[in-house]
Parts: C-alpha cells; structure tokens; sequence
C-alpha cells in the first residue's frame, strides 16, 4: 500500500514519470495487489488523458454528428482530466453500446481501467460493471 501511495502522490502532483518508475519498481509478489493495479490504471489513465481536448468543443462535436465515436471516447477522457468519472462511465457506456468492436473494444477497455482506479468497492465501479456485464450478455 506503501508504494500505491507514494505513486498517487506523484500522480497529484502530475509527475507521472516518477509514478511510472515507483509503480515499475514495485516487487512482482505485489502485481495482484488492489492499491497497485487502483494506482496502476490511475496512472494510465492520467497518461491517457493528458492531451484530450476541451468538453464543450468535444460536446459540440458530438451534438453535430451523435455517430462520432472518436469525439465520444474523447468526451470521455476529457471528462476524466475534469475529475467526471461518472460523466466518463456513461459516455464509454453509451459508445459501447453503439458499437462494442469500435477500435478493437477500446470502450470497454477503458471502461475496466476506470473501475480498476476506482477500487472493487466503489459504488460507481460497481453500477458500471453491473451495467457493462447487462450489455455484454444481452
């Protein structure tokens, strides 16, 4: 847990170079670890979205053409640098829905990073799994 923390820290503080370094040093016994892989995809995810474009221009985008997946999963990570985890998992959802093999299931991909950085125990790493498994086996 020691390590998680020390790697989040760097994240806030936007040093995701050291976090990487802390994270790729960590001993391999500890690769299942939950506080790991929660810090290991809030990293990836901060990686991801470090040049997104802005909401309202993505929003925009998306209000002209509701089909653009690429503006969509954008949207998505925009939301995510803005702190709107919630906002992510729905519009991720919603592409999914729409078209599950976009980019090699790259919705649902980020869709399970995002619960990993969220933790097993969070109530909306939760709901977007129940409603993510509903879409799969429907």
């Amino acid at each position: 847990r020691a390590i998680a923390g020390l790697a989040r820290a760097h994240l806030a503080l936007g040093d995701t170079v050291q976090a990487r370094a802390i994270l790729d040093g960590a001993p391999a016994k500890l690769a299942g670890d939950a506080a790991l892989i929660a810090a290991r995809a809030q990293l990836d995810l901060a990686e991801a979205t470090a040049d997104v474009g802005e909401t309202a221009e993505l929003r925009a985008r998306l209000a002209a053409d509701p089909a653009d997946h690429q503006a969509r999963f954008d949207l998505a990570l925009a939301l995510l640098a803005d702190k709107d985890a919630e906002g992510a998992v729905e519009e991720l959802l919603e592409l999914f829905r729409r078209d599950r093999e976009w980019r090699d299931g790259a919705a649902r991909a980020q869709l399970f990073k995002i619960f990993d950085s969220l933790g097993p125990k969070d109530p909306l790493a939760a709901r977007g799994r129940r409603r993510l498994s509903s879409m799969i086996f429907a």
